[in-house]
């Protein structure tokens, strides 16, 4: 990842790396591999996520 400061505007390349972080998810992984998670519970976490999004996805199908 590449960022090129133009001038002396810090603050602005600041916007932009932190803006590329964020949509590559590394933050998000970054917060998941904090802390050891049993197999079994990411297994679980996975699938609360996963009926969560289903969830999401029929209520949104269902009002448009």
């Amino acid at each position: 990842m590449e960022i090129k400061v133009e001038g002396t505007d810090i603050e602005k390349a600041l916007k932009v790396l932190k803006k590329k972080i964020q949509r590559d998810g590394l933050m998000g992984d970054l917060k998941k591999r904090r802390y050891y998670e049993k197999p079994s519970v990411k297994m679980k976490t996975k699938q609360r996520l996963a009926r969560k999004r289903k969830a999401k996805n029929t209520r949104w199908k269902q009002e448009g």
